[in-house]
């Protein structure tokens, strides 16, 4: 089992803080289209090109692989200045 965790705007858009999900074996695009097509709220959120994914605090690509455990953060793209 997974945690997938939201933060900032996403979480606020969501309605949600955190999930547990099997992702085990998933890509991170698999994922977020697992996740966007179990609640139609979230649909365009999940699958904006904009948000970023971080794989065990790292930031992770579409094509990375989740495994037995790993915890997932979806997150908007960061600013600052």
């Amino acid at each position: 089992m997974n945690k997938v965790l939201f933060f900032a705007q996403l979480r606020e858009r969501l309605d949600c803080a955190e999930i547990t999900v099997n992702a085990t074996g998933l890509t991170v695009f698999e994922l977020r289209e697992k996740l966007a097509q179990s609640n139609e709220r979230w649909h365009k959120w999940l699958l904006d090109k904009d948000v970023l994914v971080a794989v065990n605090q790292s930031l992770a690509t579409a094509n990375s692989k989740i495994g037995d455990g790993d915890e997932i953060a979806m997150f908007p793209p960061v600013t600052g200045g």
